[in-house]
Protein backbone atom coordinates (compact mmCIF):
# COMPACT_ATOMS: atom_id res chain seq x y z
CA UNK A 1 0.00 0.00 0.00
CA UNK A 2 1.34 3.60 -0.88
CA UNK A 3 0.60 6.01 1.89
CA UNK A 4 1.53 9.56 1.14
CA UNK A 5 3.01 11.32 3.74
CA UNK A 6 2.80 15.47 4.91
CA UNK A 7 5.35 16.10 7.10
CA UNK A 8 5.04 19.76 9.67
CA UNK A 9 8.82 20.54 10.86
CA UNK A 10 12.28 20.29 9.94
CA UNK A 11 14.29 20.57 13.14
CA UNK A 12 15.22 18.18 15.61
CA UNK A 13 11.87 15.71 15.82
CA UNK A 14 11.46 16.66 11.92
CA UNK A 15 14.93 14.98 11.12
CA UNK A 16 14.24 11.77 13.23
CA UNK A 17 10.91 11.69 11.33
CA UNK A 18 11.93 12.07 8.29
CA UNK A 19 15.23 9.67 8.38
CA UNK A 20 13.06 6.85 9.78
CA UNK A 21 10.63 7.51 7.04
CA UNK A 22 13.54 7.69 4.10
CA UNK A 23 15.00 4.39 5.50
CA UNK A 24 11.83 2.65 6.01
CA UNK A 25 11.53 2.65 1.71
CA UNK A 26 14.40 0.61 1.12
CA UNK A 27 14.66 -1.71 4.52
CA UNK A 28 11.48 -3.68 4.42
CA UNK A 29 11.85 -6.74 1.61
CA UNK A 30 8.31 -6.75 1.63
CA UNK A 31 6.40 -3.80 3.39
CA UNK A 32 3.16 -3.88 4.33
CA UNK A 33 3.02 -0.16 2.92
CA UNK A 34 5.45 2.43 1.45
CA UNK A 35 5.57 5.82 2.40
CA UNK A 36 5.18 8.22 -0.34
CA UNK A 37 7.33 11.69 1.17
CA UNK A 38 5.46 14.17 -0.61
CA UNK A 39 6.02 17.71 1.35
CA UNK A 40 7.39 18.87 4.27
CA UNK A 41 6.29 22.46 6.00
CA UNK A 42 8.13 24.92 7.89
CA UNK A 43 8.82 28.32 8.39
CA UNK A 44 12.73 28.94 7.08
CA UNK A 45 12.28 28.27 3.70
CA UNK A 46 16.17 27.64 3.28
CA UNK A 47 16.15 24.97 6.00
CA UNK A 48 13.06 23.32 4.46
CA UNK A 49 14.47 23.51 1.21
CA UNK A 50 17.44 21.14 2.57
CA UNK A 51 15.65 18.96 4.16
CA UNK A 52 13.22 17.86 1.60
CA UNK A 53 16.69 17.34 -0.67
CA UNK A 54 18.27 15.15 1.97
CA UNK A 55 15.83 13.18 2.65
CA UNK A 56 13.70 12.65 -0.54
CA UNK A 57 10.65 15.00 -0.33
CA UNK A 58 8.98 15.91 -3.12
CA UNK A 59 7.99 19.47 -2.25
CA UNK A 60 9.20 21.42 0.31
CA UNK A 61 5.75 24.25 1.39
CA UNK A 62 5.86 26.77 3.11
CA UNK A 63 1.79 26.46 5.18
CA UNK A 64 1.06 23.61 6.53
CA UNK A 65 -2.81 24.38 5.85
CA UNK A 66 -1.73 23.70 1.49
CA UNK A 67 -0.40 20.21 3.24
CA UNK A 68 -3.73 19.16 5.68
CA UNK A 69 -6.01 19.43 2.37
CA UNK A 70 -3.51 18.29 -0.39
CA UNK A 71 -5.78 15.15 -1.21
CA UNK A 72 -2.34 13.08 -2.33
CA UNK A 73 -2.01 13.06 1.72
CA UNK A 74 -3.25 10.06 3.37
CA UNK A 75 -1.07 10.87 6.82
CA UNK A 76 -0.45 13.87 8.18
CA UNK A 77 2.90 13.61 10.63
CA UNK A 78 2.99 16.94 13.05
CA UNK A 79 6.70 17.75 14.58
CA UNK A 80 6.35 21.34 14.77
CA UNK A 81 6.64 22.99 18.44
CA UNK A 82 4.07 22.14 20.69
CA UNK A 83 2.11 25.34 19.92
CA UNK A 84 1.42 23.96 16.25
CA UNK A 85 -0.11 20.49 17.70
CA UNK A 86 -3.72 21.59 17.94
CA UNK A 87 -5.06 23.41 15.05
CA UNK A 88 -2.96 21.69 11.98
CA UNK A 89 -3.21 18.36 13.79
CA UNK A 90 -7.02 19.69 13.47
CA UNK A 91 -7.25 21.01 9.99
CA UNK A 92 -5.75 17.96 8.92
CA UNK A 93 -8.58 15.09 11.04
CA UNK A 94 -11.34 17.56 9.38
CA UNK A 95 -9.69 16.97 6.17
CA UNK A 96 -10.01 13.28 6.68
CA UNK A 97 -6.36 12.50 7.03
CA UNK A 98 -4.43 10.19 9.54
CA UNK A 99 -2.39 11.78 11.87
CA UNK A 100 0.44 11.72 14.07
CA UNK A 101 1.34 14.38 16.34
CA UNK A 102 4.81 14.08 18.53
CA UNK A 103 4.46 14.29 22.20
CA UNK A 104 3.03 16.27 24.44
CA UNK A 105 -0.40 15.24 22.10
CA UNK A 106 -1.37 18.80 24.16
CA UNK A 107 -0.16 22.07 25.77
CA UNK A 108 -2.42 21.14 28.31
CA UNK A 109 -5.11 18.00 28.73
CA UNK A 110 -7.95 20.05 27.48
CA UNK A 111 -6.01 20.39 23.81
CA UNK A 112 -5.03 16.73 24.37
CA UNK A 113 -8.96 16.11 24.72
CA UNK A 114 -9.77 18.07 21.72
CA UNK A 115 -7.55 16.12 19.51
CA UNK A 116 -8.39 12.74 21.18
CA UNK A 117 -12.08 13.90 20.13
CA UNK A 118 -11.75 14.95 17.01
CA UNK A 119 -10.14 12.10 15.70
CA UNK A 120 -11.86 9.77 17.21
CA UNK A 121 -15.01 11.08 15.60
CA UNK A 122 -13.68 11.10 12.30
CA UNK A 123 -12.66 7.82 12.14
CA UNK A 124 -8.90 8.05 11.38
CA UNK A 125 -6.07 6.82 12.94
CA UNK A 126 -4.09 8.45 15.58
CA UNK A 127 -0.96 8.42 16.95
CA UNK A 128 0.94 10.11 19.52
CA UNK A 129 4.97 10.11 18.88
CA UNK A 130 5.87 8.51 22.28
CA UNK A 131 9.11 6.69 20.39
CA UNK A 132 10.63 5.05 23.15
CA UNK A 133 7.95 2.43 23.34
CA UNK A 134 9.56 1.29 20.37
CA UNK A 135 13.41 0.48 21.50
CA UNK A 136 13.35 -3.17 21.65
CA UNK A 137 14.42 -3.27 24.97
CA UNK A 138 11.71 -1.33 26.66
CA UNK A 139 9.33 -3.39 24.39
CA UNK A 140 10.86 -6.72 25.77
CA UNK A 141 10.09 -5.65 28.91
CA UNK A 142 6.68 -4.53 28.38
CA UNK A 143 5.95 -8.21 27.05
CA UNK A 144 7.59 -9.38 30.35
CA UNK A 145 5.38 -7.41 32.50
CA UNK A 146 2.60 -8.40 29.97
CA UNK A 147 3.28 -12.26 30.56
CA UNK A 148 2.82 -12.00 34.33
CA UNK A 149 7.16 -12.62 34.66
CA UNK A 150 7.51 -9.34 37.55
CA UNK A 151 4.15 -10.49 39.12
CA UNK A 152 2.52 -8.05 40.18
CA UNK A 153 3.65 -4.28 40.26
CA UNK A 154 4.91 -3.00 43.57
CA UNK A 155 6.95 0.01 43.04
CA UNK A 156 8.36 1.87 39.67
CA UNK A 157 11.14 4.60 39.17
CA UNK A 158 12.02 6.29 36.21
CA UNK A 159 14.37 9.60 35.96
CA UNK A 160 14.98 11.80 32.01
CA UNK A 161 17.86 13.98 33.44
CA UNK A 162 19.40 16.55 30.50
CA UNK A 163 21.28 19.79 30.57
CA UNK A 164 20.20 21.38 28.21
CA UNK A 165 19.07 23.97 30.16
CA UNK A 166 22.60 24.90 31.41
CA UNK A 167 24.54 25.49 28.06
CA UNK A 168 26.07 29.40 27.93
CA UNK A 169 24.34 30.18 24.79
CA UNK A 170 21.25 27.97 25.55
CA UNK A 171 18.71 31.35 24.42
CA UNK A 172 15.06 31.55 25.07
CA UNK A 173 13.39 29.20 22.66
CA UNK A 174 9.82 28.45 22.12
CA UNK A 175 10.60 25.57 24.86
CA UNK A 176 11.33 28.21 27.49
CA UNK A 177 7.50 29.89 27.34
CA UNK A 178 4.73 28.74 28.52
CA UNK A 179 2.89 29.89 25.61
CA UNK A 180 4.28 27.56 22.92
CA UNK A 181 5.26 24.83 25.33
CA UNK A 182 2.57 24.49 27.70
CA UNK A 183 5.98 23.63 30.52
CA UNK A 184 9.17 22.36 30.69
CA UNK A 185 10.91 19.09 31.79
CA UNK A 186 7.16 18.22 32.43
CA UNK A 187 6.21 18.62 28.98
CA UNK A 188 9.72 17.87 27.48
CA UNK A 189 11.44 14.90 29.48
CA UNK A 190 8.58 13.76 31.86
CA UNK A 191 6.30 13.48 29.30
CA UNK A 192 7.85 10.37 28.32
CA UNK A 193 8.52 8.80 31.99
CA UNK A 194 4.51 8.89 32.67
CA UNK A 195 3.78 7.56 29.26
CA UNK A 196 5.81 4.85 30.08
CA UNK A 197 4.50 4.67 33.63
CA UNK A 198 1.14 3.99 32.24
CA UNK A 199 2.07 1.45 29.98
CA UNK A 200 3.88 -0.54 32.07
CA UNK A 201 1.97 -0.66 35.34
CA UNK A 202 -1.30 1.21 34.64
CA UNK A 203 -2.78 4.79 35.06
CA UNK A 204 -1.71 6.54 37.99
CA UNK A 205 -4.56 7.87 40.77
CA UNK A 206 -2.28 10.37 43.26
CA UNK A 207 0.55 12.57 42.38
CA UNK A 208 2.48 14.83 44.27
CA UNK A 209 5.08 17.02 43.00
CA UNK A 210 7.73 19.82 43.50
CA UNK A 211 8.97 21.69 40.18
CA UNK A 212 12.17 23.95 39.83
CA UNK A 213 13.11 26.88 37.44
CA UNK A 214 17.07 27.25 37.70
CA UNK A 215 17.83 29.88 35.19
CA UNK A 216 15.12 32.52 35.46
CA UNK A 217 15.62 34.66 32.45
CA UNK A 218 16.59 34.07 29.35
CA UNK A 219 17.95 37.14 26.61
CA UNK A 220 16.44 39.09 29.27
CA UNK A 221 13.17 38.07 30.03
CA UNK A 222 11.60 35.73 32.70
CA UNK A 223 11.58 32.46 31.90
CA UNK A 224 7.86 30.41 32.71
CA UNK A 225 8.54 27.27 32.62
CA UNK A 226 9.96 24.29 34.85
CA UNK A 227 13.77 23.29 34.53
CA UNK A 228 13.27 20.42 36.65
CA UNK A 229 10.98 18.22 38.27
CA UNK A 230 10.25 15.26 40.73
CA UNK A 231 6.91 13.57 41.91
CA UNK A 232 5.89 10.67 44.12
CA UNK A 233 2.82 8.80 42.75
CA UNK A 234 0.50 5.98 43.26
CA UNK A 235 -0.86 3.81 40.67
CA UNK A 236 -4.58 2.32 40.66
CA UNK A 237 -2.87 -0.88 40.87
CA UNK A 238 -1.25 -0.28 44.41
CA UNK A 239 1.65 -0.01 43.44
CA UNK A 240 3.87 3.67 44.22
CA UNK A 241 6.23 5.40 42.51
CA UNK A 242 8.86 8.51 41.48
CA UNK A 243 9.34 9.80 38.55
CA UNK A 244 12.04 13.05 38.01
CA UNK A 245 13.21 15.44 34.57
CA UNK A 246 15.58 17.84 34.17
CA UNK A 247 16.81 19.80 31.99
CA UNK A 248 19.34 21.18 34.69
CA UNK A 249 21.26 18.51 35.84
CA UNK A 250 24.76 19.13 35.72
CA UNK A 251 26.32 18.02 32.57
CA UNK A 252 24.13 15.35 31.64
CA UNK A 253 23.50 15.16 27.96
CA UNK A 254 20.69 12.65 27.94
CA UNK A 255 20.21 9.93 30.84
CA UNK A 256 16.58 8.20 30.54
CA UNK A 257 16.16 5.53 32.85
CA UNK A 258 13.49 3.44 34.47
CA UNK A 259 12.85 0.15 37.14
CA UNK A 260 9.99 -1.46 38.01
CA UNK A 261 9.95 -4.17 40.73
CA UNK A 262 7.12 -6.91 41.14
CA UNK A 263 6.06 -9.47 43.49
CA UNK A 264 8.16 -12.01 41.31
CA UNK A 265 10.77 -10.04 40.32
CA UNK A 266 12.45 -6.77 39.05
CA UNK A 267 13.68 -5.48 35.61
CA UNK A 268 15.88 -2.55 34.69
CA UNK A 269 16.42 -0.21 31.43
CA UNK A 270 19.47 2.43 31.29
CA UNK A 271 19.51 4.42 27.41
CA UNK A 272 23.03 4.73 28.06
CA UNK A 273 23.21 1.08 27.49
CA UNK A 274 20.34 0.89 24.89
CA UNK A 275 20.54 -2.85 23.70
CA UNK A 276 19.98 -4.23 27.36
CA UNK A 277 17.53 -5.34 29.90
CA UNK A 278 18.58 -6.42 33.37
CA UNK A 279 15.86 -8.75 35.24
CA UNK A 280 16.15 -10.34 38.25
CA UNK A 281 14.01 -13.23 38.83
CA UNK A 282 12.64 -14.82 41.84
CA UNK A 283 15.81 -16.49 42.78
CA UNK A 284 17.54 -12.90 42.99
CA UNK A 285 19.74 -13.81 39.99
CA UNK A 286 20.23 -10.68 37.54
CA UNK A 287 20.43 -11.46 34.03
CA UNK A 288 21.54 -8.87 31.53
CA UNK A 289 19.81 -9.77 28.60
CA UNK A 290 21.04 -8.50 25.05
CA UNK A 291 18.04 -7.56 23.08
CA UNK A 292 19.67 -7.78 19.33
CA UNK A 293 19.09 -11.37 18.55
CA UNK A 294 16.21 -11.45 15.35
CA UNK A 295 13.40 -12.95 17.43
CA UNK A 296 13.52 -10.11 19.69
CA UNK A 297 11.28 -6.94 19.43
CA UNK A 298 11.63 -5.13 16.13
CA UNK A 299 15.12 -6.71 15.25
CA UNK A 300 14.07 -9.12 12.03
CA UNK A 301 14.09 -5.24 9.93
CA UNK A 302 17.78 -5.38 11.26
CA UNK A 303 20.62 -7.68 10.95
CA UNK A 304 20.64 -11.73 10.69
CA UNK A 305 22.32 -12.33 13.17
CA UNK A 306 22.69 -11.41 16.91
CA UNK A 307 24.72 -8.76 18.48
CA UNK A 308 24.64 -6.08 16.09
CA UNK A 309 23.16 -2.93 18.12
CA UNK A 310 20.88 -0.75 16.78
CA UNK A 311 20.50 3.26 17.71
CA UNK A 312 17.90 5.34 19.04
CA UNK A 313 16.85 6.91 16.16
CA UNK A 314 16.03 3.73 14.53
CA UNK A 315 12.73 3.55 17.38
CA UNK A 316 11.46 6.48 14.77
CA UNK A 317 11.76 3.60 12.04
CA UNK A 318 10.23 1.28 14.20
CA UNK A 319 7.14 3.91 15.48
CA UNK A 320 6.48 5.01 11.39
CA UNK A 321 6.56 1.36 10.64
CA UNK A 322 3.71 0.68 13.32
CA UNK A 323 1.64 3.50 12.04
CA UNK A 324 1.80 3.03 8.62
CA UNK A 325 0.85 -1.10 8.71
CA UNK A 326 -1.67 0.56 10.85
CA UNK A 327 -3.00 2.34 8.25
CA UNK A 328 -2.33 -0.32 5.66
CA UNK A 329 -4.53 -2.79 7.56
CA UNK A 330 -6.99 -0.16 9.28
CA UNK A 331 -5.98 -1.68 12.81
CA UNK A 332 -5.60 0.73 15.69
CA UNK A 333 -1.85 1.46 16.77
CA UNK A 334 -2.99 0.82 20.30
CA UNK A 335 -1.65 -1.26 22.82
CA UNK A 336 1.64 -1.31 21.44
CA UNK A 337 1.83 1.99 20.16
CA UNK A 338 0.19 5.19 21.91
CA UNK A 339 -3.24 6.60 20.30
CA UNK A 340 -4.39 9.98 20.91
CA UNK A 341 -6.15 8.56 24.06
CA UNK A 342 -2.70 7.79 25.75
CA UNK A 343 -1.49 11.10 25.25
CA UNK A 344 -4.62 12.59 26.33
CA UNK A 345 -4.33 11.02 29.58
CA UNK A 346 -0.67 11.36 29.81
CA UNK A 347 -1.23 15.11 29.42
CA UNK A 348 -3.75 14.41 32.66
CA UNK A 349 -0.55 13.06 34.79
CA UNK A 350 1.34 16.21 33.51
CA UNK A 351 -0.99 18.75 34.63
CA UNK A 352 -1.42 16.70 37.98
CA UNK A 353 1.93 17.48 38.13
CA UNK A 354 2.00 20.75 37.82
CA UNK A 355 -0.83 21.48 39.95
CA UNK A 356 0.43 19.58 42.68
CA UNK A 357 3.84 21.63 42.29
CA UNK A 358 1.69 24.80 42.57
CA UNK A 359 -0.46 23.73 45.46
CA UNK A 360 1.66 21.83 47.53
CA UNK A 361 1.76 21.94 51.90
CA UNK A 362 5.16 21.42 52.55
CA UNK A 363 5.48 19.82 56.07
CA UNK A 364 8.89 20.23 57.71
CA UNK A 365 11.07 17.65 58.14
CA UNK A 366 13.90 18.36 60.30
CA UNK A 367 14.19 18.05 64.47
CA UNK A 368 11.64 21.31 66.32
Amino acid sequence: MDIGVALLGHGFMGRAHSRALHMLRSLEERPAAVPRLGSVCGRDAAAVERTRGQYGWARAVPDWREQAVDPAVDLFDNTGPNSLHLEPTLAAIRAGKHVLCEKPLGRTAAEAHELWSAASAAGVLHMTGFNLRFLPAVRLARDLVTGGELGEPTHYRARFLASSALRPDQRRTWRFDAGSAGSGAVADLGSHIVDLARWLVGELRVVGASTRTFVATRDGEQVDVDDAFAAVVEFDCGATGTLEASRAAGRRSNLCAFELDGTRGSLSFDAGRLNELELTTTRKRAQRIDVTDPADPFMELWWPAPGHAIGWGDSFVHELRHLLRSIATGRSVAPDGADFEDGYRCALVCDAILAAAEDRSPLEAGAR
